[in-house]
């Protein structure tokens, strides 16, 4: 289009200052101002409704601690900035602290947060020798770390690079009207000439075909162009901003009308990235609200995701619990305490197989196949009951996934959690196709991948290591509550953690897109 424009302007121009200085005729400065006025209009109103440009390299590189706590050979632990750190070297992780690099745990065991780099629901148990990435948030536990990868060669500087790689490669989609233009620019040069030629054939002098030519070649520049699209840009834009959908990048958002596939996330995406009790099998005469008072009392005092599951369920069913009169975390294994004279432990199957206390085995592996986590709560070293817990899915989700396959959209899942919890969500919701256990560069794998099959592809994700894929994919879409990684990546941003929206957006650039084609 501004090749277009600058064709005009350029015409417009010379032919008007040759007609006032040098050749008889009429000047076109009145025509020249009007058409570069509308045209800045037009690009104000579009600049105005659209936000402003991608800081996700920035917010990415953010995410890592700036300091870290250096183990010298002393053992003396100094802060240090985490770029002066070399490979081989120790550094101490405190309870609730970001790791600073990628490396190997050398001391300590804890759980370990990875669900805003790698999409795993359940904090992952770290002991000595396991790895551990840099941005991902140290639990419980205190860990001595030995740096492995640095600077360039650490996970999230690799997730920063196929950022990078994707965004360049999108930025060279062009809008609807800018296609228009491409042809007028062509049917506009060759009217002119043809123009200038006809009335040079034809005998006249070649100041009065000059004066033709460039009526033609400026009449061909459609002021009208300049506001057709923007107009529909500004309209639609404040339509999806009262909906809770902001539209970050026009031209992806233009070409994704013809979408075939909508690939989301699990976690925090279609289930609410937290943990909800969905069953609990009691044993040796103990009753359900009896056993959540005991194991909520204990669980109220712990920060961990599953803890947080249970006392919510205590709370859903109005149960009061008791602070305990005695309280032991069990490192990895669980919790135990005294609560109202009783000696409570809440633990998991680790526990119970190291301590050869007898369970229900078959019950137990039915809800693992399911995807479920499982603990065990002692009542007096009885077992009182087996409570299984899932990362909770939306309500919202089952409805969108239903509404897309009403509109020939197909849905796919795409998630960096366990195959056994992807399966059984995507079953819950009935979707098409599922993809589990992948890393960060394997989602935008299988994003290029599926492009190539399908015409048009959409992502919805909400962590950091769902940025790559957004980046890849024909319509990034961001789930509001998720990382600013994904927020500045992708090409539309759901304020509400609503699945549902989906469908909202795709609804709203199919008409969007037919009201483009009749201004234009």
């Amino acid at each position: 289009m501004m090749t277009l424009i600058a064709l005009a302007i350029v015409v417009a121009y010379v032919y008007s200052t040759l007609s006032t200085f040098i050749l008889e005729g009429n000047n076109f400065f009145w025509e020249l101002a009007t058409l570069i006025d509308i045209m800045l209009l037009g690009h104000w109103i579009e600049m105005k409704s659209i936000m402003g440009a991608s800081n996700a390299l920035e917010k990415l590189v953010q995410m890592m601690p700036s300091e870290a706590h250096l183990v010298q050979k002393n053992g003396e632990v100094i802060d240090v900035p985490v770029t002066d750190l070399k490979k081989g070297d120790s550094v101490l992780v405190k309870p609730g602290e970001k790791i600073p690099v990628d490396g190997m745990i050398l001391k300590g065991q804890s759980s370990v947060n990875e669900s805003m780099l790698t999409g795993e629901s359940v904090p992952v148990e770290k002991q000595m020798e396991d790895s551990v990435i840099g941005g991902s948030i140290n639990g419980e536990g205190s860990l001595t770390i030995q740096v492995e990868k640095t600077g360039e060669d650490s996970y999230l500087s690799q997730v920063v690079t196929m950022v990078k790689e994707a965004q360049e490669s999108k930025s060279r989609t062009q809008d609807l009207s800018n296609r228009a233009a491409r042809w007028l620019f062509y049917v506009a040069l060759s009217a002119g000439i043809v123009t200038l030629g006809i009335w040079l054939i034809l005998g006249y002098d070649f100041s009065y075909a000059l004066e033709r030519m460039v009526t033609v070649m400026v009449i061909a520049c459609p002021h009208a162009l300049g506001l057709a699209a923007p107009l529909v840009v500004a309209r639609s834009t404040a339509i999806a901003a009262n909906r809770g959908l902001l539209i970050r990048d026009r031209a992806s958002f233009e070409n994704a009308r013809n979408l075939k596939l909508v690939v989301y996330d699990k976690t925090g995406t279609l289930t609410e990235g937290r943990f909800g009790i969905t069953e609990i099998i009691t044993e040796n005469g103990f009753e359900e609200n009896e056993v959540l008072m005991y194991a909520s009392s204990l669980e109220s005092l712990s920060e961990h995701p599953i803890a947080q599951g249970i006392v919510d369920e205590a709370n859903n069913r109005n149960i009061t619990y008791y602070d305990p009169q005695e309280f032991e975390s069990i490192t990895g294994k669980g919790l135990e305490g005294m609560v109202r004279g009783k000696r409570v432990r809440v633990v998991s199957p680790g526990f119970m197989k190291e301590n050869g206390i007898t369970f229900h085995e078959e019950m137990y592996q039915t809800l693992s196949r399911q995807g479920k986590t499982v603990v065990f709560v002692l009542i007096d070293n009885q077992l009182a009951a087996m409570i299984a817990l899932a990362d909770q899915i939306r309500e919202t989700a089952k409805r969108a996934i239903s509404r897309l396959k009403e509109m020939g959209i197909e849905s796919m899942m795409l998630t960096g959690d366990n195959r056994q919890v992807a399966h059984w969500v995507a079953e819950q919701l009935q979707m098409n196709q599922v993809i589990a256990e992948v890393l960060p560069h394997e989602k935008a794998d299988v994003i290029k991948k599926t492009k190539t099959e399908h015409r048009q592809i959409a992502m919805t994700g909400d962590g950091v290591n769902d940025a790559p894929a957004l980046a890849n994919a024909d319509l990034g879409i961001a789930i509001g509550a998720g990382t600013d990684v994904a927020m500045e990546t992708a090409d539309v941003v759901l304020v509400r953690n609503n699945p549902e929206d989906v469908v909202s957006i795709i609804d709203l650039l199919r008409k969007t897109y037919r009201k483009m084609v009749q201004n234009l």
